[in-house]
């Protein structure tokens, strides 16, 4: 603990979380929540699902109010630590604020209920029918914390201990010792702001949507149609990354008199910039008129050889970018009807003369894929009861979509490998 601050150091706290981490991968492992094939398959989601596992398995052993988290003693003769929000480091503090409004909530579900959020957020159908619209609103938020921390290198470069461990917990079904085959990501760190200091502590996170998930190996053994160029990736390709244009211009455009909030985040955490820029692109294309056609399972693709475009359905793509097409299309659609309906809740809202116009979802979808989870201004206890959110946290929902399939296009190599180019003609200078 830093004796001028009173805050505990980042590393304790991160090799505390890597601690806890095994621990729950391993119970996880033992209710049957996560099988072998799932920790050694190096699946993205499972970057996504082992940290959200660890909040919630935390959240149901914490007794103290406001919520804190017991820490390992570093040596046996050392004092019992607990992080809260009066020592928690600044870097996440964020995080136990949301984590901290999320444990009366997993408290009060009834053990049925609390297994059904744990199966929630494993990527299995509850078992409660109907199951309890409280459990999906606990595991978006649970998930979209998780997302960021799996963001962070330092996460990355432990995080294949922690599945071994796990896997290691217990003879596999086989006998034979299962070795997990996950391998961080690439780093990207020439790609932005160069004199940002913080760059290589972080990287991207893996998606977490589970229709995209199986598509995007993070390493294969040979070429794919993912490692290679077709006319199919280069159409979508272009479409997101005329659509990336877009979302630059506006911030570049603004940049002066009224700073766009993504501006402040390639100065200072280029990262969280380049994932949150990406997933505002698809945004841009979910809702960008006569581009994503629902009625006709299509996309409508940016074309310099076809005027108007050319039309692009999952049944026209190969198999392994098919599960992806249809996400997009499906987040098109949802993002489409989002609109409409914030529209007439606020006509509604000035026809009855309401002073306080309800904020529109689809702004706080954009908020969140720009600023994460965070909670801003005030104490870490004031934020987590004025946080704002929906019951079943149908925002927080639907920006974990939109970030996952943002997360599974930067992991793709035909798109990887152009997107540098982008972000360095169009992207915002330091």
């Amino acid at each position: 603990m830093s004796p001028s601050t009173g805050k505990l150091d980042e590393e304790y706290v991160q090799n505390s979380f890597h601690t806890y981490l095994k621990s729950s991968l391993t119970q996880a492992k033992v209710e049957k929540l996560i099988e072998d094939q799932v920790l050694a398959s190096a699946q993205a989601d499972i970057m996504i699902t082992g940290p959200a596992l660890c909040l919630y398995f935390a959240a149901l052993r914490c007794t103290t109010n406001p919520p804190s988290v017991p820490l390992p003693r570093a040596t046996k003769s050392a004092p019992p630590l607990e992080l809260s929000p009066d020592n928690c480091p600044p870097a996440f503090l964020g995080f136990l604020a949301v984590w901290a409004a999320t444990v009366p909530r997993i408290q009060g579900l009834i053990p049925h209920d609390q297994h059904d959020l744990a199966r929630i957020i494993c990527g299995l159908e509850p078992i409660a029918i109907p199951p309890n619209s409280e459990c999906a609103g606990i595991a978006a938020d649970l998930r979209a914390v998780a997302i960021e921390i799996s963001q962070r290198r330092t996460f990355q470069d432990r995080y294949a201990s922690d599945l071994q461990a796990a896997l290691d917990a217990g003879a596999s079904s086989s006998g034979l010792k299962v070795k997990t085959s996950f391998v961080p990501p690439p780093l990207y760190s020439d790609q932005l702001s160069p004199e940002s200091s913080g760059y290589e502590s972080k990287k991207f996170a893996s998606p977490s949507s589970s229709s995209v998930l199986s598509a995007f190996p993070l390493r294969t053994p040979s070429p794919t149609i993912l490692t290679q160029d077709t006319p199919e990736i280069d159409f979508i390709r272009e479409t997101l990354y005329s659509a990336l244009a877009v979302v630059l211009e506006h911030i570049t455009a603004s940049r002066d008199h009224n700073p766009h909030p993504l501006a402040r985040l390639f100065k200072h955490d280029p990262p969280r910039a380049h994932f949150a820029a990406v997933s505002l692109a698809i945004l841009e294309v979910a809702t960008m008129q006569g581009i994503i056609i629902p009625d006709q399972n299509a996309i409508m693709c940016v074309s310099a050889r076809e005027l108007g475009g050319h039309k692009l359905t999952p049944d026209t793509c190969p198999e392994p970018i098919r599960p992806f097409m249809m996400e997009l299309i499906a987040i098109g659609r949802d993002a489409q009807v989002m609109q409409d309906e914030d529209n007439e809740a606020t006509i509604k809202a000035i026809e009855r003369g309401n002073e306080d116009i309800p904020e529109p979802r689809f702004e706080r979808v954009q908020a969140i894929i720009i600023n994460g989870v965070r909670v801003s201004g005030g104490t870490a206890d004031d934020r987590c009861r004025t946080r704002k959110r929906s019951v079943e946290g149908r925002a927080v929902t639907f920006a974990n979509r939109v970030n996952a399939l943002g997360l599974s296009i930067s992991r793709i190599k035909a798109f990887r490998d152009r997107e540098k180019e982008v972000f360095d003609v169009l992207g915002p200078r330091p």
